[in-house]
């Protein structure tokens, strides 16, 4: 019989970006934009508070998808909390390409593993994200949610598969955040059954070369992020977005599409230490915010999801 904890946890889990041009469904990147997820076990009953993104707009019964994905914890831990309260408090906004609905899932199952005594004994990280993947479908988000950094992920048969990579300290982003937001659903409707074979060669030479350039060739990164797999046949779904990708990358700046989208990130250097020869500098790039659009400058997150003390 499990035991819980007493009194409240509170778990923070990034924003993520996935593929970054040419990495279709298999790299993604934590950004510095935290979600915050708060909750207690009680004696009965459940209680769900929401500010932020989305908070007039999602349900606060057994369907909000952070409780969902507690529950999936909890059982996996053979735990049954008589009730619970959660409060979540979304700085990431929903349906723009920034993993919402993975911070949602897997800050959902490291909140559930903080509320058990001794949880991380029942429930490592690997075991979590293997359960996030199958929850969310694809790996690409999830990975980087839970472990922070930059993440190559994948599945191999019935198994998902995450590995880390390097990000060179000099890289930061900027994220362009639209106002009208796009599914994913519609977005991955628009995809082609095939693709020509040469387009999916070029890509995978882009994705290796992306690898290695945010590792230690930033200078690189605009020549890297090219893609030949999604982003041109999403262009319905979202024309302003692919409009303001092609007005960057005719200026030099490694932009791509944030997941799926809408959201566009240019990879710039940071304020500090501006790399030689590499003229994208973060102010340069929020002064492109088209009107009517947020525009961030995010850090690499390194930290994933992890409770907050």
């Amino acid at each position: 019989m499990a035991r819980f904890v007493d009194g409240p946890v509170t778990v923070t889990v990034p924003a993520t970006s996935a593929n970054l041009g040419p990495g279709f469904d298999c790299l993604g990147l934590a950004l510095s934009l935290r979600d915050e997820l708060t909750g207690e076990v009680l004696d009965a009953g459940l209680v769900v508070d929401v500010d932020g993104s989305g908070a007039d707009d999602v349900p606060r019964d057994e369907s909000h998808l952070v409780v969902r994905a507690m529950r999936a914890a909890f059982a996996l831990m053979h735990a049954d909390p008589a009730g619970l309260s959660l409060r979540c408090v979304n700085r990431i906004p929903h349906a723009r390409g920034l993993g919402s609905s993975s911070a949602a899932i897997v800050g959902g199952m490291v909140l559930a593993r903080a509320l058990v005594a001794g949880g991380e004994l029942l429930l490592d990280d690997d075991a979590i994200f293997r359960l996030a993947a199958e929850m969310e479908g694809h790996p690409d988000n999830v990975a980087p949610a839970l472990y922070g950094g930059f993440v190559i992920s994948g599945r191999d048969g019935n198994e998902h598969f995450a590995a880390r990579s390097t990000v060179d300290p000099r890289i930061s982003a900027v994220v362009f955040i639209p106002p009208t937001p796009v599914s994913t659903e519609a977005a991955r409707g628009l995809l082609p059954e095939v693709v020509p074979h040469a387009d999916a060669a070029a890509n995978a030479g882009r994705a290796a070369l992306l690898v290695a350039s945010l590792a230690s060739r930033p200078e690189l990164l605009r020549l890297a992020t090219r893609d030949y797999l999604h982003q041109q046949y999403r262009t319905p779904a979202m024309p302003e977005s692919l409009a303001l990708v092609d007005a960057l990358r005719s200026h030099d700046h490694p932009a791509i599409v944030s997941g799926a989208g809408p959201t566009v990130l240019a990879f710039t250097d940071g304020p500090v230490h501006p790399i030689a020869g590499w003229s994208t500098g973060p102010d340069a790039l929020l002064a492109q915010c088209p009107a009517g659009w947020e525009a961030l400058h995010l850090e690499i997150d390194a930290s994933g999801a992890g409770v907050s003390r």
